[in-house]
C-alpha cells in the first residue's frame, strides 16, 4: 500500500507543468525554421544581395528560437494568470457560501473546464490538487509547489500568504478574499497595460518592415538604383553599418515594448 502510494505521487510529479520552460513540437519547430530561413534570405539580399549572407543562418535560426520560445511561455502564463484569477473568485464566492477550502477548490474545477477546458492550463493544475487531496497532500503544499513552478510574482505572492496563514492559523476565508482581491486588481492592471501596448507592438512590427518594403518598391520603380551600394569595399561598409542600426533600433524597440523589464 505504502508503495502504492509512492508511486502515485511520483506520477502525480512528473505531470507538473514547469511555466518557464517550453518544449517545440516538430511543428513548431519546422516553422521556426522556415521562418529563419525567410528572414536570413531577405536580409542577405537586401543589405549584400549575396547568398554568403546566408551564413548567418545559424545565428538567425537561434534568435528567432529563443524569440519564439520566450512569446510563447509569456503568452502561456498570461492564460494562467486570467484564468487563476477567475479561479481565485470562484473560491471565494464558494468559501462565502460555506463550502470548506478543500472543496471550493474541488468545485471549482468543474466550473474552470466548462469555461476554458479540462486541458487548459488552470485546468491541469485543478485536476492535479484534486488528485493531490485524494492522495492526502496537503492544499497549501500543493499550492506553494504551483506558485513556485508558474513563475508569475502574483501567484506566488497569494500561495506564500495562503501557506503562512494556514500554518499559523486566524481567519483563514478573511485572509482569502484579501488577499483574492489584492490580487485580482494587480493581473487586472497588467492587463490594461497590455491592451494599450497592444496597438503600439503592431505599430512597431509594420515599421520593422518598411525599409524592407521601401527597397522593394525601389527595386521595382528604379531598378539599379542600389547598385552602388554591393560587391564593393565602401558599399559593403556602408551596408554592415545600416543592417547594424536596423538591429539596434529593433532590440531597442522590443525592450521599450516588454513592460516586464
Amino acid at each position: 500500500f505504502v508503495m502504492w502510494k509512492s508511486w502515485k505521487r511520483r506520477a502525480l510529479a512528473e505531470n507538473k507543468t514547469d511555466y518557464s520552460q517550453y518544449r517545440f513540437s516538430w511543428q513548431e519547430c519546422l516553422l521556426c525554421f522556415f521562418k529563419a530561413l525567410f528572414a536570413t534570405g531577405a536580409f542577405a539580399g537586401m543589405f549584400y544581395r549575396s547568398w554568403l549572407g546566408m551564413l548567418a543562418f545559424p545565428a538567425v535560426w537561434k534568435v528567432l528560437y529563443g524569440r519564439d520560445i520566450k512569446n510563447r511561455i509569456q503568452k502561456r502564463k498570461e492564460r494562467l494568470s486570467l484564468q487563476f484569477k477567475d479561479t481565485i473568485l470562484m473560491v471565494t464566492a464558494g468559501i462565502q457560501a460555506g463550502s470548506s477550502i478543500e472543496n471550493a477548490f474541488l468545485d471549482v474545477e468543474r466550473e474552470i473546464g466548462v469555461l476554458y477546458g479540462q486541458n487548459s492550463e488552470m485546468g491541469q493544475e485543478l485536476a492535479l490538487i484534486r488528485k493531490g487531496l485524494t492522495n492526502r497532500v496537503a492544499l497549501e503544499q500543493m499550492l506553494l509547489d504551483f506558485g513556485r513552478r508558474s513563475g508569475i510574482e502574483e501567484i506566488r505572492d497569494f500561495t506564500e500568504v495562503f501557506a503562512t496563514a494556514r500554518h499559523l492559523g486566524g481567519n483563514l476565508k478573511e485572509m482569502i478574499q484579501r488577499t483574492a482581491d489584492l490580487t485580482g486588481q494587480r493581473m487586472e492592471t497588467q492587463r490594461d497595460i497590455a491592451t494599450m501596448l497592444a496597438s503600439r507592438k503592431y505599430e512597431q512590427k509594420v515599421m520593422m518592415l518598411i525599409p524592407f518594403l521601401l527597397y522593394g518598391y525601389m527595386q521595382v520603380s528604379s531598378k539599379g538604383f542600389f547598385d552602388g551600394l554591393y560587391h564593393n569595399p565602401a558599399g559593403i561598409a556602408i551596408m554592415t553599418v545600416c543592417l547594424g542600426l536596423y538591429l539596434a533600433s529593433w532590440v531597442l524597440a522590443e525592450k521599450i515594448m516588454d513592460i516586464r523589464a
